[in-house]
């Protein structure tokens, strides 16, 4: 019995140290399945999952054909309502050792015991393990309950594999939001080197991502002020002895083949539970045109500007002497004034007039 115990923990360990170490949910169910069979003098076994719509499917098998396991439908049928777990070694599938009777008949193998139990895990029925024997007794009470060691293994594998499929999933589909943004996403370890470097970033500075994971922010992006004064490490969130919550800066960015794109980028810092700095996420979007759209509006005030203070200037001009009450205008004189008033006027109203044209423009 001692023995017997021993090989049962032996197997257990093994099958606990091979969880840790292979992602492969299969092989470790198949894994499971061996160990059960042999501790339990079975010669085959299947553990069925629950699926999405609430089915079972064979994941694993051990000593049957995998032609015939779609054959072994009927013993996934008529499951009954999970119990308590300390009435877990007399649960039992209605009709289980019938069932077994006509599909053994029917592929012409000689099975003619099974014992079944249900993995479970946070009180979920995820599904079941089947150990089967050709030849032999019934099972007893005490296999039902060396199985169900092997059982709570098997829905932790599960549990386990379905986390990092998940885990995975939510990678997958994050590093494809970032990838396929159309803004510039790059993620900083503490010390300033690239770590994550999507391809609106590749397009806007000219860098390969291969290239740049790895190097310092500094060197890729170069950001320069438009007098060129370098501004990309004084104004460096990580230099800050406290990190501001977001902290933005513009600057020029110069491409490998000469050309300058301006961006405008917003350093966001990230930290653990401890407060330490994790990680920096930087989103760089490309101002280019706003900026030549700011500098052509500056450029527009500038030039209706003086525009509309010419015309404006001449008429006030002509009228401050015309109203002078120590002067005594001859007829001439006054009509040649009063037609620059008038001329300047037209002037000023066509400017005026032209206003929400330039502006679209």
């Amino acid at each position: 019995m001692i023995d017997y115990q021993l090989r049962q923990r032996e197997y257990l360990l093994e099958i606990s140290r091979a969880m840790t170490s292979r992602l492969d949910l299969s092989s470790v169910l198949r894994l499971i399945l061996e160990n059960a069979a042999e501790m339990l003098r079975g010669q085959a076994g299947l553990i069925a999952l629950r699926q999405e719509d609430d089915s079972l499917r064979v994941q694993a098998s051990y000593g049957l054909p995998l032609g015939l396991l779609h054959l072994f439908a009927p013993l996934l049928t008529d499951i009954p309502a999970l119990a308590e777990r300390e009435d877990l070694i007399r649960w039992r599938i209605p009709d289980l050792q019938m069932k077994l009777g006509l599909v053994a008949s029917a592929i012409g193998l000689g099975l003619r015991q099974v014992v079944a139990l249900p993995l479970i895990m946070e009180s979920n029925l995820i599904g079941l393990i089947y150990i089967f024997r050709s030849q032999g007794g019934d099972f007893s009470a005490n296999d039902r309950q060396v199985l169900a060691s092997f059982a709570d293994q098997a829905a932790i594998a599960v549990h386990n594999a379905r986390l990092y499929q998940q885990l995975a999933h939510e990678k997958r589909r994050l590093d494809a939001i970032i990838q396929n943004s159309a803004d510039g996403v790059m993620i900083l370890d503490t010390q300033r080197r690239i770590r994550v470097f999507n391809h609106s970033l590749e397009e806007m500075t000219g860098w390969a991502a291969d290239e740049a994971l790895g190097q310092p922010c500094s060197r890729v992006l170069a950001l320069k002020d438009r007098q060129g004064k370098d501004i990309c490490e004084a104004q460096c969130p990580l230099l800050q002895t406290e990190p501001e919550e977001h902290l933005y800066v513009e600057g020029d960015i110069k491409r490998p083949n000469g050309s300058v794109v301006t961006a405008g980028i917003t350093y966001s810092p990230l930290y653990d539970k401890e407060d330490h700095l994790v990680s920096v996420i930087a989103n760089v979007r490309d101002i280019t045109r706003f900026r030549e759209a700011e500098e052509m509006k500056s450029t527009f005030v500038s030039v209706i500007s003086h525009e509309l203070k010419s015309p404006v200037s001449i008429i006030k001009g002509y009228a401050d002497t015309l109203r002078r009450e120590d002067a005594q205008w001859v007829a001439d004189t006054l009509k040649q004034g009063l037609a620059v008033i008038a001329e300047e006027s037209e002037r000023l109203n066509r400017l005026i007039d032209n206003l929400p044209d330039a502006s679209r423009l």
